[in-house]
């Protein structure tokens, strides 16, 4: 059984930076495509940053320039780097592993509970 634990997340300024971590446990994590996903209060749950298992990386626009991915497979582990944040990056944030089949991206495992980022002055 996959467990996904997120941490990381608090209480930040305009401008201020963040790194999240999320550790998995109960995978073969190195083959895992990793990515962070944020849910904002009303609003769908959306893939911010991905990284593939072969390290290419990718990113929502609103993500670009601003935040990093990174893994580190002996430790199971995904990071998710934030600078430049700003108050609509408030958000629970998420990791999961994914894959696509068919153009579908499919997530793998059941969500963790994830680390509230709010950005506020």
């Amino acid at each position: 059984q996959v467990q996904l634990v997120e941490s990381g997340g608090g209480l930040v300024q305009p401008g201020g930076s963040l790194r999240l971590s999320c550790a998995a446990s109960g995978s073969i994590f190195s083959i895992n495509n990793m990515g962070w996903y944020r849910q904002a209060p009303g609003k769908q749950r959306e893939l911010v940053a991905g990284i593939t298992s072969g390290g290419r990386i990718n990113y929502a626009d609103s993500a670009k320039g601003r935040f990093t991915i990174s893994r580190d497979n002996a430790k199971k582990t995904v990071y998710l780097r934030m600078n430049s944040l700003k108050p609509e990056d408030t958000a629970v944030y998420y990791c999961n592993a994914y894959e696509w089949a068919v153009g579908v991206r499919r997530e793998l495992y059941s969500w963790g509970q994830g680390t509230q980022v709010t950005v506020s002055s």
